[in-house]
């Protein structure tokens, strides 16, 4: 037996020359066998492939390949994410027309990905560029539209000044964005959405069904879908003088059941409370633009100090008749989440806890394992993040004391319901 040793300049150029004749890796109809779609991420044409590409397309290669051989009629195309400011961006700075430098590219990146000898189905190209595919897209658009699945807002966005562009927070790395390296700003732009959130429930329940999927992979899912439960209520607001204000500061929070243990309030910088007091205050104006070059990726803001501005008002506790709770512009309160606006237990949230040791305010625990002594019950560095259903009781809260963590967000939730000034969510 002998064996020979592969040479892929003489090898590659005969076997795909052969495959190429027979249509090996062309998709047909045909009933007899069982259908399998291998799809792999779009690249973008840049011009060059990389190893990530020939790492990434590899794995989609074998699979097809494998899927092939096991009797499979295997649909496996390829394309272009080719649509977008990046290559508008790049042919500015080039002299030419987008058109002609993506479509430049694309044949290029074709060329060497051909030269690699995938098995894709060359027939099924498309690229995202041209009217033939978007031209679907926009008939979805206005089908969603029809259907009252879209609405127009305005919303906070990543924004990179050099490209020009909206970010995913994917897309930033560090602050900055993952193409240009330019530090990445925060902007309100009026927008497009579609309404998927009116599906997180069917989209929640249906990740159940997906067993095969790796655990870490459907929480990623559940985290994206975002849905969170708790409550909405609104605070009483008065200035330093204790005279009360017009308007109300509603807040949504999942653990209602902390709410002894609130020892401030806090507001997004893109509050609109937040926007008016800055007309007047130089100091809230520069820290708003200090926190819009932080973006809005929840993990930069995560990793960022705690910092914030007093604005000079005071919400009142709702249960708890002399207590005035300060009023903080925060960095690390999201717009986005919830009304923009919290109220702070340091004892249980460790960014609120972070906040409160840098600004000096009270630290009370709430919760506790049973059989603590409410006395002695200290928290230190870190917050004390119970979870619920554990062993756990509610201790320096009055009527709470004594119950458990879903008891007592039951009955926060009934007395602020009786007095109106809540609603769950």
């Amino acid at each position: 037996m002998t064996t020979e040793r592969y040479n892929p300049r003489v090898a590659e150029p005969r076997w795909q020359a052969f495959w190429a004749e027979h249509k090996s890796f062309e998709a047909s109809a045909d009933p007899a066998k069982s259908k399998y779609y291998v799809l792999e991420m779009f690249p973008y044409p840049s011009g060059r492939i990389h190893m990530g590409h020939v790492r990434n397309y590899t794995m989609g290669d074998v699979i097809a390949r494998f899927r092939r051989a096991c009797g499979y009629n295997v649909l496996h195309p390829m394309g272009w994410d080719a649509f977008g400011m990046p290559a508008e961006n790049a042919a500015i700075e080039r002299g030419v027309h987008p058109k002609d430098w993506t479509y430049d590219n694309i044949a290029t990146m074709k060329k060497q990905l051909k030269s690699m000898g995938l098995a894709f189905d060359w027939t099924r190209e498309i690229a995202t560029c041209d009217p033939s595919y978007y031209g679907h897209e926009q008939e979805m658009f206005i089908d969603f539209m029809k259907a009252g699945l879209v609405e127009r807002k305005v919303s906070l966005v990543n924004w990179d000044p050099v490209d020009q562009t909206v970010l995913a927070n994917e897309q930033v790395i560090d602050g900055r964005g993952w193409r240009s390296g330019a530090l990445v700003e925060k902007r309100e732009l009026a927008q497009w959405f579609l309404k998927i959130t009116s599906y997180s429930n069917e989209l929640l329940k249906a990740l159940d069904g997906l067993d095969k999927w790796p655990d870490k992979v459907r929480l990623m899912q559940q985290n994206w879908i975002g849905r969170s439960e708790g409550l909405r209520f609104s605070f009483a607001l008065e200035d330093a003088n204790g005279k009360a204000l017009d308007e109300r500061l509603t807040v949504f929070t999942t653990r209602h059941d902390t709410i002894f243990g609130a020892s401030f309030c806090a507001i997004s910088a893109d509050h609109d409370l937040a926007k008016r007091l800055a007309e007047r205050d130089p100091k809230l104006a520069e820290f708003r633009r200090e926190v819009a070059a932080l973006g809005t990726s929840e993990e930069t803001i995560e990793r960022a100090e705690k910092r914030g501005v007093p604005l000079g008002l005071f919400a009142r506790h709702p249960f708890l008749p002399e207590a005035k709770l300060p009023l903080y512009a925060a960095n690390f309160v999201l717009m986005g989440y919830g009304e923009g606006a919290i109220f702070g237990c340091p004892a249980h949230d460790q960014r609120d806890l972070d906040f409160a040791r840098k600004y000096g305010l009270p630290v009370l625990p709430v919760v506790a394992p049973k059989g603590t002594d409410p006395k002695t019950f200290e928290i230190g560095t870190e917050a004390y993040l119970d979870k619920e259903g554990s062993d756990t009781v509610l201790i320096n809260s009055q009527f709470l004391d004594g119950l458990s963590v879903p008891q007592a967000k039951e009955e926060v939730a009934s007395r602020m319901e009786k007095w109106g000034s809540a609603s769950g969510a």
